[in-house]
């Protein structure tokens, strides 16, 4: 609906009929969300050329004059629902984007919900009466309570005035902007702790960064400017419109995508990248990650694995996204089935398995047997069992704290993987010491009980390796 009357408004104001868009979405949107997005637009009639991030759009908009010197730029992108912070190097054209991180639930709205608890707490306190259950008079409060809001942006203080609002009473309050910025300090403070994570990520220090370009109506707000200006130690640049740069931007990408004659459009490169790594399970249920977290989209990447079992007709492909190393610790996107692979003893048959990115940022997965040269794919486009971005947020964090533990039981897997698989080629040796050596730590290893460490596992290994060099 928002789309049809997108394109109802441009068709009046041009004159022409609109059949093509450039859409932009906020940087942490998934595969899903990407998906659902494109196909809104469908059904409103469009032809989606390109789907790119908000803050890109907006960098594309504050930089399409500025493009010969390198400079690096982060893109603050606060609006009324979304948070976006993305990292930029900009030279002779090309817009690369360095790291991205975001929250798709952070913004203007979250700003109004603290003011309309605020001032019903102050309703309740003054008539003891609830008006949390009334929803026209909770909608007629959160529509002053924005009000309020943008006026705190220029003004030190604001009163909302509420006729009849609940009850038969009235709502009389002031606001001070100390109260404001106190009651929504913790959310301030959410933004600033993804653009510290931003630039980690991109390994740029804040000397370097030459501008910092806030876009979206939220950054009007006098505390976020001040926070920004506190942690970067410079004056943001106010070289963009807030309101307009996302859209100025989309308007450049769609130029270039129609190949508009302007020098300098022809000049533009936009470079954008992955939000979460991506990979799939292996043996041991390690995640092994094919594409790495902040590369640069468009992209494809290829892995050969190799069966783990001796006659292994089946292969699975269960495709996860995540920065932990265990699959059960990150998220499952989809899955699909090798079957028809020949039974041959485990590490001869072999698959390649590709993982490509499109520019809209949607993820396409392809396998191929490379024996009887099968295909099978996969595009992830379903919203079954996607993460939300304060999960995302959570579990790259989570990695991080985990790192040295993840380290320790990927060194068990990797140990226990490597025991297991010469177990099953001992098991076709000609000497019986090796084989029945072999069969007990098979059993050893299957049995439920056994408290499996890697130590213990190098120690069977060295033995289960004494034994098959020792000459009888």
């Amino acid at each position: 609906m928002v789309l049809s009357k997108l394109k109802s408004s441009a068709e009046e104001y041009l004159g022409v009929k609109v059949h093509k868009a450039v859409v932009t979405v906020p940087a942490y949107f998934n595969d899903s969300q990407r998906q659902a997005t494109k196909d809104a637009a469908t059904i409103a009639g469009l032809n989606v050329l390109r789907i790119i991030n908000e803050p890109t759009a907006g960098a594309l908009a504050y930089g399409l004059g500025n493009t010969e010197e390198e400079r690096n730029v982060i893109i603050f992108d606060l609006g009324g629902g979304t948070f976006d912070v993305s990292a930029l190097t900009i030279e002779e054209g090309v817009f690369e984007v360095r790291a991205t991180a975001g929250h798709t639930h952070l913004g203007g709205e979250d700003f109004d919900s603290r003011l309309v608890k605020y001032f019903a707490y102050e309703f309740a306190r003054k008539h003891g009466l609830d008006l949390r259950g009334d929803n026209k008079a909770l909608r007629r409060l959160r529509t002053a309570c924005e009000r309020a809001k943008c006026t705190l942006s220029s003004a030190m203080q604001t009163s909302v005035e509420l006729v009849a609002l609940h009850g038969g009473k009235d709502l009389q309050a002031v606001i001070t902007r100390t109260r404001f910025e106190r009651l929504n300090q913790d959310l301030f403070q959410k933004t600033l702790d993804i653009m510290q994570q931003v630039m980690l990520e991109a390994e740029i220090p804040k000397d370097d960064i030459a501008d910092v370009v806030l876009i979206g109506g939220s950054t009007r707000i006098p505390y976020i400017q001040q926070m920004v200006r506190e942690f970067f130690g410079k004056e943001p640049s106010k070289t963009v419109n807030p309101d307009e740069a996302v859209a100025h931007g989309a308007a450049i990408q769609a130029a270039i995508l129609n190949d508009d004659p302007s020098e300098i459009i022809s000049d533009v490169v936009l470079v954008d990248v992955v939000p979460l790594s991506l990979g799939i399970k292996v043996f041991g249920d390690i995640m092994n990650v094919i594409i790495k977290r902040n590369t640069a989209i468009p992209t494809k990447h290829t892995e050969r694995y190799r069966t783990a079992v001796d006659n292994q007709t089946d292969i699975p492909i269960m495709v996860y996204e995540g920065e932990r190393t265990m699959t059960a610790d990150n998220n499952l996107l989809g899955e699909f089935m090798m079957t028809g692979v020949p039974p041959l003893p485990a590490g001869q048959a072999k698959v390649d398995v590709t993982f490509a990115i499109n520019a809209d940022g949607i993820l396409h997965v392809s396998a191929v047997q490379l024996i009887t040269q099968k295909k099978n794919q996969l595009t992830i486009t379903s919203n079954k069992g996607r993460l939300s971005q304060a999960e995302i947020i959570r579990l790259v964090r989570m990695a991080e704290s985990m790192k040295h533990d993840d380290e320790v039981r990927r060194e068990e897997a990797v140990a226990r993987n490597d025991l297991e698989s010469m177990c099953r080629h001992g098991l076709r040796d000609g000497r019986a010491c090796i084989r029945d050596k072999c069969q007990t730590l098979l059993a050893w290893l299957a049995d439920p009980r056994t408290n499996v460490q890697t130590k213990d596992i190098l120690l069977r290994l060295k033995v289960l390796l004494h034994m098959a060099n020792m000459k009888l």
